[in-house]
């Protein structure tokens, strides 16, 4: 898989107060940390970091860091965000090793038409979206591909049934329902209300005073 290339400054400082004094200039405070290196505080650009984000599942993106002329591979393992705003807050990046498997989440890809949708007017339901796999950093595949086109009414599809590329290892519940084709949603005809019975005239009887009026 392709890495993803991203530019960072080192920072000496730490604290809420410096923290703050980046973010008000446009950047974010970001940390690297991995296998046989101390942890390493950073400095990136938040427009930059904004756009990469919105283009790439970073959970399973390898992005290759480069900090004072030297780069690096890694992941993105955690991003803190503002509660109600637009803006993040910090980021945590993994350095990968060669030969040291990560675990990530992958997007899945449904493909082609269920045949409980084509023949039967089913529903496809897709209940997850990504699945967890363990691989080689340079094996990280773009997305799983979900084949639903012999998917009938009643049918499921679990983790354990997609295919993995090579090299790559399902680490979530084999046993996970992915989609599944559901039964067409029948609407019941609410029943016609009882027709109201004709009202009985109202016999309005004279006073007893017109009565004897009259005879």
């Amino acid at each position: 898989m392709a890495s993803v290339p991203f530019t960072a400054t080192t920072r000496d400082a730490t604290g809420k107060g410096v923290a703050r004094k980046l973010r008000a200039a446009g950047q974010v405070p970001a940390i690297i940390y991995g296998h046989n290196r101390e942890p390493q505080t950073l400095a990136l650009e938040a427009h930059p970091l904004q756009l990469l984000l919105e283009k790439h599942p970073y959970q399973s993106t390898v992005i290759a860091l480069s900090v004072g002329g030297k780069s690096v591979n890694t992941l993105i393992r955690e991003i803190q965000r503002h509660p109600y705003k637009k803006q993040i807050l910090h980021v945590d990046f993994q350095e990968l090793v060669a030969g040291e498997k990560v675990t990530v989440p992958v997007p899945l890809q449904f493909v082609g038409t269920p045949e409980g949708v084509r023949h039967g007017g089913g529903i496809l339901d897709q209940v997850l979206h990504e699945l967890e796999v363990s691989c080689d950093p340079a094996n990280i595949p773009h997305h799983l591909v979900v084949d639903v086109t012999a998917l009938t009414i009643g049918h499921s599809i679990h983790a354990g049934e997609i295919p993995m590329p090579a090299g790559v290892t399902l680490e979530s519940d084999a046993d996970a329902t992915v989609c599944v084709c559901a039964a067409p949603k029948v609407e019941v005809e609410a029943a016609p209300a009882a027709e109201a019975a004709p009202a009985e005239p109202e016999l309005i009887r004279k006073a007893k005073a017109d009565e004897a009026a009259e005879k």
